[in-house]
């Protein structure tokens, strides 16, 4: 097995311990977060439905062109901002943060502290 095989295959495991948790509800949604090589995306889900409230991620066109010139951290908590400024025009204020597995660390923790400065709270 490669180490990018193992990697992926630690990162689902924990993953499924996270989720076994976490569950996303119409007043606290779940802010799902995924985190590839070059963008980030981060979309509130309401786990009982099934359904996305919103979505933002670094392909998002409001902040596309803020983004051009920025490092993948700084990339990351400007998305964080976007979807807690939506969260909040749509008066969602608290939600469940799931790290999809990735570690609180990096560009996860920048996207959370974005939101938080946005005003959600979790």
């Amino acid at each position: 097995m490669s180490q990018k095989n193992q990697r992926e295959t630690a990162r689902q495991n924990r993953k499924t311990r996270i989720r076994k948790r976490i569950f996303g509800t119409e007043q606290r949604p779940r802010l799902s977060v995924f985190r590839s090589a070059k963008h980030i995306y981060a979309q509130l889900v309401v786990d009982s439905t099934g359904s996305t409230i919103l979505a933002a991620s670094t392909l998002s066109a409001e902040i596309r062109t803020e983004i051009g010139e920025l490092d993948k951290s700084d990339a990351a908590k400007k998305v964080g901002q976007l979807i807690g400024k939506k969260a909040v025009e749509k008066n969602i204020r608290r939600v469940v943060f799931d790290r999809n597995g990735f570690l609180y660390h990096g560009r996860i923790k920048a996207l959370a502290e974005g939101a938080r400065e946005s005003g959600l709270e979790f």
